[in-house]
């Protein structure tokens, strides 16, 4: 039953666009769901699935942009070199900051991430190339077959595409040998490496991964708003893409997605409404965003997309269709190797 209510998702996906009385601002919220999904899916493999928390993706995401935004805008390459270009600096600093922080354990980690964010945030914001806070506006659209994505309703498939296949390549990631082994970390490294898992490398293959994912994002980000500026790449960004993957279900690829609109559609929300009852200075988003942290950390530990499925199958009457909410993640790995027989 979930794999119908997901491809009637799919499908009114497809249709949105195509239906001339929807708003552009629609498209818009979208476009930015679909961005941050994206992020929030490396988040879930990263920290619900390996049990690693990360407060950088931020930094990530504006690799991705800023790499796209001085080679196709300054330089005059292809948007498309651009991609190459951020996935290859993400991987080369995700590498590296894993290869200093992942032997570590406890905080070490959060730690490192945070200085991550700190680091680039003023970076972006101090270097002449890169416009310092001002960014770098006037981007270049994305061409597909010599075919412009520059208006929304264009780049809006492009977008969510790249999050599908992302999902699927998570899904099948999990559900693979490797991701078996990925999965066994959250439990204790010592377990792990008992049945001969090289827990390191799979830390580094989920710290990359997320990584990738991030920069991939921050591509689409900026081809999709034409500019960048670093106030979009700060710390408070990493610690709302971490709201996100909380909120929607930490260990379900399948809850980026739900994360994402809620807090998205939620901000603007109280971004809309918040002057006329506070002063426009109060950042009172990040007061319920907390108390939402809190109330779903104590009573829905797993986030709300498994409460979603749970509901679907209860009033479809589907009693056979299992609970598990990624479709074929199963909670339970199994083992991840056989010892040899003597």
């Amino acid at each position: 039953m979930q794999r119908l209510v997901i491809g009637i998702f799919i499908a009114l996906l497809a249709i949105i666009p195509l239906i001339p009385a929807t708003p552009e601002f629609w498209i818009n919220q979208l476009n930015t769901i679909g961005i941050a999904s994206l992020v929030v899916v490396g988040l879930v493999i990263l920290t619900g699935v390996a049990g690693m928390t990360s407060f950088g993706q931020a930094a990530f995401v504006g690799m991705g942009a800023y790499a796209t935004a001085y080679l196709s805008t300054i330089l005059g390459y292809s948007p498309w070199i651009g991609l190459l270009a951020g996935l290859c600096i993400a991987f080369v600093v995700a590498y590296v900051l894993g290869q200093i922080t992942l032997r570590l354990s406890g905080h070490f980690l959060p730690l490192g991430t945070i200085a991550l964010g700190l680091i680039f945030f003023y970076l972006f914001g101090n270097m002449d190339f890169l416009g310092r806070h001002d960014g770098i506006p006037g981007i270049v659209s994305i061409e597909v077959f010599g075919y412009s994505l520059l208006k929304a309703r264009s780049i809006y498939y492009l977008i969510w595409i790249v999050v599908l296949i992302a999902i699927c390549l998570s899904l099948n990631l999990l559900n693979s040998r490797t991701g078996r082994a990925i999965r066994s970390l959250k439990s204790g490294a010592s377990m792990a490496e008992s049945f001969g898992v090289n827990t390191q490398h799979y830390k580094m293959i989920s710290f990359v991964y997320a990584a990738l994912l991030a920069s991939i994002a921050g591509w689409l980000y900026a081809h999709e708003q034409r500019a960048v500026s670093p106030s979009t790449f700060g710390l408070n960004y990493g610690i709302e893409y971490l709201f996100m993957a909380v909120i929607g279900g930490s260990v379900s690829i399948w809850g980026a997605i739900l994360g994402a609109a809620l807090v998205i559609i939620l901000r603007d929300q109280i971004q809309a409404y918040t002057p006329y009852f506070f002063d426009e200075k109060v950042n009172v988003e990040i007061v319920i965003f907390g108390i939402m942290m809190v109330l779903i950390l104590h009573h829905a530990r797993d986030g709300l997309w498994p409460i979603l499925a749970r509901g679907v199958n209860k009033i479809f009457g589907d009693k056979t269709a299992s609970v598990n909410t990624n479709l074929r993640f199963n909670e339970q790995a199994p083992a991840l190797t056989q010892r040899p027989t003597s």
